[in-house]
C-alpha cells in the first residue's frame, strides 16, 4: 500500500475518532458522528485541499472500509425476530419504497438530477439513510460528491421530521402503534427514528425502532437489483461486455451470512452490541473520508434543483406512508 494511501486513511480515521468525540458532547441527539465526519471532512478539503496529495487513501476508504462497516451490520440484525414482528409494516415498506424510486426516477430530469444521484436519494429516503445511500454508491458507481450531497439532503429533512413528527402524529389522533408504524417506514436514519418515536411515547418509540429494522433489511434486495441495473447501463453505455461477477456486490453476502450467523445464534448475544459499535464507528470512518474527498464547489455544482428534488422525495414516502397505514385502519 502507497504511503499515500495509509496517510488518507489516517486522516479519515483521526477525524472519525474526533467526530466521535463531538457527538458525546454537542448536546442534539440526532446529530450524529456520520454526518459530524462528513461536514468536517468537506470544511477541511475545502480549506487545505487535501484530496490533491491523499484521494487515494480517502477512495480506498470510502469503499473498502464502507464495505466492512455494512458486512458487519448484519451481525447486528436477527431475522427472525424482525421478521415476526415485521409483518405489519411489510406492505406500508413495499409501497414506500416503491413510491420513493417512482417519484425520483420519474422526476429526476426535471429536476436536473442524474440516475445515481436520484437513485441514491431514493434509497436513502425509501430505505435508512446514510447506510443504504453508502451502501447503493458502489454498486452504481457514484462520486463522493454526490454521496456527500444525498446524505446532506436525506439529513437536513431529518432534523425537520424529528420536530414535525410528533406534533403531526398528536394532531392526527394517531396510536402508538399507528405512530410506530409511521414514523419507522417514513423518517430516515436510526438515531432520528429513535428520537421521533419516543418523543411521542416509550410504546411508540419502541414499535418505530423495530419497524426501522425491518426496512433496513430492504438494503439487500435493493442492491441486488441496482447491481443489475447498472450492469444494463454500463453495457448499453459501452460496446464492451461488462462481467456481472466483477460487478456483484459480494459485501452483501457478508451481511447476509452475518445476519443469518446472528438470527441463528452462531454470534453471541454479548457480541452484538460491540460489532455494532464497530460497524457504526466503520461508518463514520467512511463518511468522514467521502467528506475529504470532496469540495463544496462540487456539491454547488448539483444546485438547489436537486436539493428540492430530495425533499419532495421524502414528502412523497410520508403522505404515501400515511396513507396506507389508514387503509389498513391503523389510525386510531
Amino acid at each position: 500500500m502507497k504511503k499515500n494511501t495509509i496517510i488518507g486513511f489516517c486522516l479519515a480515521l483521526v477525524l472519525a475518532i474526533i467526530s466521535v468525540f463531538f457527538e458525546k458532547i454537542i448536546p442534539v441527539e440526532f446529530i450524529g458522528a456520520s454526518v459530524i465526519a462528513l461536514i468536517l471532512g468537506i470544511l477541511l478539503n475545502s480549506k487545505l485541499d487535501l484530496a490533491s496529495n491523499y484521494q487515494s487513501g480517502f477512495k480506498f476508504t470510502s469503499k473498502y472500509i464502507l464495505r466492512a462497516a455494512i458486512i458487519l451490520l448484519g451481525g447486528t440484525m436477527n431475522i427472525g425476530l424482525i421478521m415476526s414482528i415485521g409483518k405489519m409494516s411489510l406492505s406500508i415498506i413495499i409501497f414506500t419504497l416503491g413510491a420513493a424510486f417512482l417519484f425520483a426516477n420519474v422526476t429526476r430530469k426535471y429536476f436536473g438530477v442524474n440516475w445515481r444521484l436520484a437513485n441514491m436519494v431514493a434509497a436513502g429516503n425509501g430505505i435508512c439513510g446514510g447506510s443504504a445511500i453508502a451502501a447503493m454508491s458502489p454498486v452504481i458507481d457514484a462520486k463522493d460528491s454526490e454521496v456527500a450531497f444525498a446524505m446532506s439532503s436525506t439529513f437536513l429533512f431529518d432534523v425537520a421530521m424529528i420536530l414535525l413528527f410528533p406534533l403531526m402524529g398528536h394532531l392526527l389522533g394517531m396510536s402508538d402503534v399507528a405512530f410506530g408504524l409511521w414514523t419507522g417506514t417514513a423518517v430516515n436514519d436510526t438515531s432520528s427514528v429513535v428520537a421521533a418515536g419516543y418523543a411521542f411515547s416509550e410504546a411508540a418509540g419502541d414499535f418505530a425502532t423495530t419497524v426501522k429494522l425491518t426496512r433496513t433489511l430492504s438494503i439487500i434486495p435493493t442492491v441486488l437489483i441496482f447491481t443489475y441495473l447498472s450492469a444494463k447501463k454500463q453495457v448499453s453505455d459501452t460496446s464492451n461486455k461488462v462481467s456481472v461477477i466483477k460487478l456483484f456486490p459480494w459485501f452483501i453476502l457478508g451481511f447476509i451470512a452475518l445476519a443469518i450467523f446472528n438470527s441463528v445464534g452462531i454470534i453471541p448475544v454479548k457480541w452484538v452490541s460491540p460489532i455494532k459499535n464497530l460497524s457504526k464507528f466503520l461508518m463514520v470512518v467512511s463518511l468522514a473520508s467521502i467528506g475529504l474527498n470532496t469540495h463544496f464547489e462540487d456539491m454547488k455544482e448539483i444546485g438547489l434543483k436537486p436539493m428540492i428534488f430530495g425533499i419532495l422525495t421524502a414528502i412523497v414516502v410520508i403522505i404515501v406512508a400515511l396513507i396506507v397505514i389508514y387503509a389498513m385502519g391503523l389510525m386510531a
